[in-house]
């Protein structure tokens, strides 16, 4: 059984003269229980790979298939943590609010939200500081309240 297949995914940013090939037909596939690593010097095309891979960004040609389904659109069953955790919890919401955000999207009902959130956060030892704003985090806090908000969202 097939998890992820990446068949020849390419990326190209601009077109002419100016364009600029991030990924050039990239193939891979992974299987339950491996775990896959991507390295590579900065500007490589790491996260232009990943973007095309949760259905963020459209690759220029190949396909992205997740679950024998192919990937254009972010599937329900992947949730990303972004490297960058500042950009992604928004500063007005408060940690709780930035967890349980994903699960309004999805129209999850509240008393589960709020279960799935108090849960999210206590796994990652938040949950006594859910009412506080991500600028009053440590980093390390901050990447553990980005990594809360995809638990509880319970991707597969």
């Amino acid at each position: 059984m097939t998890i992820l297949e990446i068949d020849r995914v390419a990326k190209t940013y601009g077109s002419g003269p100016d364009a600029f090939t991030a990924i050039d037909e990239v193939t891979l596939t992974t299987r339950p229980g491996e775990m896959l690593g991507i390295v590579g010097p900065s500007g490589c095309g790491k996260t232009t790979l990943l973007r095309c891979v949760s259905g963020l960004m459209p690759a220029t040609s190949g396909e992205v298939r997740l679950d024998e389904r192919t990937v254009t659109a972010p599937p329900r069953s992947m949730a990303l943590v972004f490297q960058d955790y500042s950009r992604s919890l928004l500063p007005w919401m408060s940690i709780h609010d930035n967890v349980v955000l994903p699960l309004k999207s999805a129209r999850v009902p509240r008393d589960e939200r709020e279960r799935l959130a108090r849960e999210a956060l206590a796994s990652v030892g938040l949950d006594p500081h859910a009412r506080k704003y991500p600028w009053q985090l440590s980093g390390g806090m901050q990447q553990r309240a980005a990594i809360a908000r995809a638990l509880a969202y319970q991707p597969e």
